[in-house]
């Protein structure tokens, strides 16, 4: 039997989906929570010297994609052909973009920067959000499914899904005019091995 462990900090962040694509599979796993200090002397020993770091029966696996693509291909959420999987992996590099394109604004509304956080939501935020989710709509419309991609859950809809959730907890406006990925999010959140882990999982504010 595989043995897996996920090492990441003590928050959601960037070891989250990782960590729900393991729960949606029924698969055990230890999931292995650092603090900042103990991550000095962690550090050294990662690939890259930086978390979340995947071990499968102790080999090494960085980069929190890199390790959501891999478990997704072990546990069928990768998409169901060739076709899909190029599909999913695009949403995953467009979601990326995006992320960088919004990052000056959550560096600033967290508390990692300075700025004026009104002025970075109007003129930074919102277009790259409005961006983002427009083309997650499309995507959406056209699988006809529920899902992004193809006729069944993807590791691409859980990173939405939790992200959706994120921006909601914070501003529960943010998404009006985007309803169909609010039900988006209420639809995978409710599949019962997601909802339970949501329900149990550590509380975390990011």
């Amino acid at each position: 039997m595989v043995s897996y462990k996920l090492v990441y900090f003590q928050t959601r962040g960037n070891g989250e989906i990782a960590r729900q694509v393991f729960k949606y599979a029924g698969q055990e796993f230890v999931d292995e929570r650092i603090t900042k200090e103990e991550w000095a002397t962690v550090k050294d020993s990662t690939p890259f010297g930086q978390v979340p770091v995947l071990f499968v029966d102790g080999k090494q696996l960085a980069q929190s994609i890199a390790i959501v693509r891999y478990l997704s291909k072990q546990f069928g959420l990768a998409g169901n052909s060739s076709w899909e999987e190029a599909q999913v992996d695009a949403l995953g590099d467009q979601f990326k973009d995006y992320r960088i394109e919004a990052r000056p604004f959550f560096r600033v509304k967290m508390g990692f920067g300075e700025g004026d956080v009104e002025k970075l939501q109007k003129e930074v935020f919102i277009p790259a959000l409005n961006k983002m989710y427009g083309i997650f709509t499309k995507y959406l419309k056209e699988a006809g499914s529920g899902y992004l991609v193809g006729n069944g859950l993807t590791w691409i809809d859980l990173a939405i899904a939790q992200h959706s959730a994120d921006l909601l907890e914070h501003d529960g406006k943010v998404l009006d005019e985007f309803p169909e990925m609010k039900e988006h999010r209420l639809r995978v959140h409710n599949i019962p091995n997601i909802k339970k882990w949501i329900e149990e999982r550590p509380v975390t504010s990011r």
